[in-house]
């Protein structure tokens, strides 16, 4: 299990890079396709600004192409060299996964690139406890 304080947990979870305390998104269900990419403009229990910059998130798509490159290789791997299937049916599986976990994959391709550079501040968890 992925603990608070570890970049892997912000990404994995769309918490707040600074505090892990809160969800940087407004619906936390990524296939609320309407509010896949609505993002707060900031924590509440740290006051982390999350847009950074006017258009900060368009540096996601570099990391959306290395994730959904990602989910293509193994579902290409599953099918073909696990399941034993044809060609057609590893790419028909390809295009699927990509299909079905698309809103996964833009949202942890903006958490990546949001925790590239912001890190955990273990300070603001304590303070806000004390």
């Amino acid at each position: 299990m992925i603990k608070k304080g570890n970049k892997l947990y912000s990404i994995f979870t769309g918490t707040c890079p600074k505090c892990h305390q809160e969800s940087m998104y407004s619906n936390k269900n990524p296939y609320v396709l309407k509010d896949v990419l609505k993002i707060k403009d900031h924590c509440s229990k740290c006051e982390t600004k999350y847009r950074l910059e006017p258009s900060f998130f368009f540096g996601s798509m570099y990391v959306s192409y290395g994730v959904g490159i990602a989910f293509a290789v193994a579902a290409f791997v599953i099918s073909f060299f696990f399941l034993g299937s044809s060609l057609t049916t590893a790419f028909i599986a390809i295009v699927a996964t990509l299909v079905v976990f698309a809103p996964i994959i833009m949202r942890w391709s903006r958490n990546i690139w949001i925790n590239l550079f912001m890190h955990f501040d273990e300070s603001l968890v304590k303070d806000k406890n004390d």
